[in-house]
């Protein structure tokens, strides 16, 4: 039976600030470059590169499918060792499957490569995440990871900049050269300071069973489903925000810096909704999450207004990380025993809608011309995520009462 791991000395608050630092910038390497950096190119890439509608679909659907790949692979790893080398060599694909996009035109190559940048994704979401907490807990530090996933923010505020700075100079094979050379910038402090695990086993407190009675099967049943809505709302937003507002004359050819705008909403979100949740409650502010990020989807779809448009790139920003955030800290709480457990199965509904979720968005836009049909149809499946958490805000008040 697996052993709780015994604590080190306490560490400095440096030391504490250096494996922080290094998870944020391999979240900006394998997340924000290397998974995001394609939403502002996609505008550039139509353009010049030939890429149609259908096809950035499809390649978005790739991507996210080496996501999920490599959700479930770390899911199955309990030896932090492994995690580690796993981390290393996520940081490694993520530099090279950036650069290498713009060495060829080849749509099928694309697609390899956009799924090996999924798989990628994982060392800085998932693998660092864990590292860090564990490095956290075991030298007597807070196991809070807030400014960790910062990260997620700060990573579309720099794609989006790269991507701005280097629009008019530079042609779409070279930007994804001058992406990947970028993330050399994040890889070497992500390399070096996230320190390798001093120890090889599950995370701590893996054989100690704690006097949390778990939320029953039905109560899981409906948090799947809530996540896989969310998943659905958050990736169609993620993968056409910029080629939707670039459309709009007074953004045509910036929509680039709307990512930026999306970024520096996301950067202080979990911050914001930790101390929402802590006042009125996990699940109610999930539902205020669902609410908001609906907005922020169905405003394109009913207004060409710049303003309003705006708006809804604030509020999806604002709402993306939090609802990430919200979901996986209550799973955590909830399922104290074998968290990795419950999140893998979150994180597979979460995935299969990443997958399910572009590529008939970009058959829609392939058919129409447009992407409000595929905006109005992920607003409603977002309203239906809302639904369930209602009929689980009900649930769990009825549990609450006395018999």
């Amino acid at each position: 039976m697996p052993t709780r791991q015994s604590p080190l000395p306490i560490a400095s608050n440096g030391a504490r600030l250096r494996v922080l630092f290094a998870g944020i910038c391999a979240l900006i390497l394998t997340v924000g470059l290397a998974r995001f950096a394609y939403t502002p190119m996609l505008p550039v890439m139509h353009r010049e590169a030939g890429l149609t509608t259908l096809a950035a679909g499809w390649l978005a659907t790739f991507n996210y499918a080496g996501y999920i790949t490599g959700a479930l692979i770390a899911a199955a790893v309990g030896n932090l060792r492994q995690k580690f080398v796993m981390y290393r060599i996520g940081l490694v694909l993520a530099v090279v499957t950036t650069a290498a996009l713009g060495f060829t035109d080849n749509t099928a190559v694309w697609a390899v490569l956009r799924f090996v940048s999924g798989l990628s994704s994982t060392a800085g979401l998932l693998l660092a995440s864990g590292l860090a907490l564990n490095w956290l807990i075991r030298h007597g530090h807070r196991p809070e990871l807030g400014l960790h996933f910062t990260g997620l923010g700060l990573g579309i505020v720099v794609s989006g900049l790269a991507v701005g700075a280097m629009m008019d100079r530079l042609g779409w094979a070279q930007q994804w050269v001058g992406l990947g050379l970028l993330g050399l910038v994040f890889f070497v402090p992500a390399w070096l300071w996230l320190p390798s695990p001093a120890a090889s086993g599950p995370l701590g407190g893996a054989g100690v069973k704690t006097a949390v009675v778990p939320p029953p099967r039905r109560w899981m049943v409906l948090f799947i489903a809530v996540y896989f809505c969310a998943g659905f709302g958050y990736v169609i937003s993620a993968t056409f925000i910029v080629a939707i507002l670039d459309k709009l004359p007074a953004l045509a050819d910036k929509g680039g810096w709307v990512w930026v705008i999306v970024g520096l909403a996301a950067a202080p979100s979990s911050f914001v909704w930790d101390r929402l949740a802590r006042s009125m409650g996990d699940l109610q502010a999930l539902l205020l999450a669902f609410g908001l990020q609906t907005v922020s989807i169905i405003l394109p779809a009913m207004t060409l207004n710049l303003p309003l448009n705006l708006l809804s790139a604030l509020l999806y920003g604002g709402t993306f990380v939090g609802i990430v955030s919200l979901t996986l800290t209550l799973i955590g709480r909830s399922f104290p025993d074998n968290p990795a457990k419950a999140m893998a199965r979150l994180t597979l509904s979460y995935g299969v809608a990443q997958i399910v979720a572009p590529a008939m968005a970009g058959s829609i836009a392939a058919q129409t011309g447009s992407y409000r049909s595929a905006l109005v149809i992920t607003a409603v499946v977002m309203l239906a995520g809302m639904g369930l958490l209602l009929v689980m805000l009900r649930d769990t008040a009825r549990q609450a009462q006395p018999n």
